[in-house]
């Protein structure tokens, strides 16, 4: 069970997964900053939910430094922080634009590091809480004409890996979680006929809050969520 009056930080928030996490961690008693370059699409949330929004381009050092410090100002340290930002590029790889790749492995890698970093160094000083990062299927297989995203989803996988190793004798609980499959939303409804072939964001956000209240006796530092008609 999650405690109350926790503080939990989303970077990367926006309408499927991030919303819903956010209602449940609001449910559950907890308070609740979520972070995303645009906050004129998240005031539906934050008025629905009391979640508060603030700016911040997770590739961007300073902006991370100050996202950090605005949440510390109205909150305190956050006990919980999920990294929610991606961003994917496609295209063959003889016509990838440079510079698109270069945005695509900074918000889904090096934002991850940032984000990672200052939760780590706030969390390993108290001794305590979790860092989770949302992988995906090319987390773990790069498909074609989805270089950039593999690159940075691997890249932010191994990130989570050497951090679980480092901070977990620390009392911080990293976990990756590979989202294998479309996530349902109001504009992606799955087939008629295969009912339930699309990730319902809320049942993804009911395991990320399992891992949340998980003992440290058992910890989970890595796991795949699919739907039943998903390859692996």
């Amino acid at each position: 069970m999650l405690q109350p009056n926790k503080i939990a930080l989303i970077v990367g928030a926006g309408h499927g997964l991030s919303a819903s996490l956010t209602r449940k961690l609001r449910a559950a008693g907890l308070q609740v900053a979520i972070a995303a370059r645009n906050v004129a699409k998240l005031e539906p949330l934050t008025t629905e939910t009391g979640a508060r929004a603030f700016v911040c381009n997770a590739a961007d050092p300073a902006g991370v430094s100050q996202l950090f410090d605005q949440v510390l100002a109205a909150f305190g340290p956050p006990d919980i922080v999920i990294y929610n930002a991606s961003f994917r590029t496609r295209g063959a790889i003889a016509g990838l634009d440079p510079a698109d790749v270069q945005r695509s492995l900074a918000v889904t890698a090096y934002g991850g590091f940032l984000v990672g970093q200052l939760a780590a160094r706030s969390m390993a000083a108290s001794g305590a809480g979790v860092i989770l990062f949302t992988g995906a299927s090319a987390s773990v297989k790069g498909y074609a004409q989805s270089a950039p995203f593999a690159m940075g989803k691997f890249a932010l996988r191994g990130l989570a890996q050497s951090m679980a190793r480092e901070l977990g004798p620390q009392g911080v609980h990293v976990a990756h979680i590979v989202i294998d499959g479309a996530i349902r939303s109001a504009s992606r409804a799955e087939p008629p006929d295969k009912p339930d072939s699309y990730l319902d964001p809320d049942a993804i956000a009911d395991t990320y809050l399992a891992l949340i209240a998980q003992p440290r006796s058992a910890w989970t530092h890595e796991l795949e969520l699919r739907p039943w008609t998903e390859h692996f």
